[in-house]
């Protein structure tokens, strides 16, 4: 296929640009770089298949001549701004980054025949849940602004879907991590022992635990979904059954670099507002289209820190 990775410079639209070129796609990157880096694809640029496009989603005249050019088969849609605590104090950032760029794709797929979409969502829609949260689990109330312009944006794809005839696949992600990171729990503890070996400020009481998820297996999940699951609209959770909690993680971190830091908690039960410190996801539903990680989430945690500290993307 000729397929379009919006966010294809960021932390997971990086690794499915190369995922998708190995598969033997034509791959077309577009981001702002916000947040994405130009070396986090580097390595593609050789490749004939590959294009890469500094551009904004919510530039109309770029992405027109994108979409003009690229005659695109489908669309995997991972812009947006992904940085939950920072949208606390700038809602505004999830408004135009999170929900404003899926409505401009879903309007430039409709003008030029495209109608095929992957999109990346969080199990930021769910907001605080006790117990497994299922695909089907309701009411949904989130938290964070995050979580509600990505539960806007899944609106808006079933409707499109509806009144256009769109292909949708939505995948609810829990925390990811591995290299390309620009933040998060693995990247932040890294900085923070750089700037101080002995003490390590851990927001919250350290107890929150969450299930986590390493980016190549996520990227292994999301072609998946897409080439088995074929129904008008695709929902799924892609998590793991087991869970990290942060004291562990810091644990995990200093253990990588070869420290012991005191620790010092910040306090509260949530590690900044809209977090949800702890969830964990039913995964039966990916399950039986035939799909599981073979990585635990601490196994998963204890890899990233290793890759992160190697590659000094920190």
């Amino acid at each position: 296929m000729r397929v379009l990775v919006a966010g294809g410079a960021g932390f997971i639209g990086s690794h499915l640009c190369e995922a998708l070129l190995k598969k033997g796609h034509t791959v077309t990157a577009a981001d702002n770089l916000s947040l994405g880096r130009k070396e986090n694809i580097a390595h593609l640029s050789a490749n004939r298949r590959f294009m890469f496009h500094k551009a904004d989603v919510l530039n109309l005249n770029a992405m027109r001549r994108i979409f003009k050019r690229g005659r695109f088969d489908m669309v995997f849609h991972l812009a947006a701004n992904s940085d939950i605590a920072r949208s606390h104090g700038e809602p505004r950032a999830e408004i135009d980054a999170t929900f404003l760029t899926t409505y401009a794709l879903l309007s430039h797929m409709r003008k030029h025949g495209v109608n095929r979409l992957f999109f990346a969502s969080s199990s930021a829609i769910y907001g605080p849940v006790k117990g497994r949260i299922s695909e089907d689990h309701g009411p949904i109330r989130p938290i964070s602004h995050y979580g509600a312009a990505k539960l806007a944006s899944e609106a808006f794809l079933s409707s499109f879907a509806e009144n256009y005839g769109f292909d949708i696949w939505i995948a609810r992600f829990p925390n990811i991590v591995g290299e390309h990171a620009t933040h998060g729990v693995i990247f932040d503890f890294i900085r923070k022992l750089k700037k101080d070996p002995n003490e390590l400020e851990i927001l919250g009481d350290g107890e929150q635990t969450k299930p986590y998820l390493y980016v190549h297996d996520l990227v292994s999940a999301i072609m998946f979904i897409c080439e088995k699951s074929r129904h008008k609209v695709n929902i799924y959770n892609i998590g793991v059954d087991s869970a990290s909690k942060v004291t562990d993680i810091a644990r995990f971190v200093a253990a990588e670099m070869g420290l012991k830091p005191r620790m010092r908690f910040t306090g509260g039960r949530s590690g900044w507002v809209g977090d949800v410190p702890k969830f964990s996801y039913d995964s039966r539903r990916l399950k039986r289209l035939g799909w599981s990680t073979k990585r635990s989430s601490n196994e998963a945690i204890q890899l990233a820190a290793r890759m992160i500290l190697r590659s000094e993307s920190y």
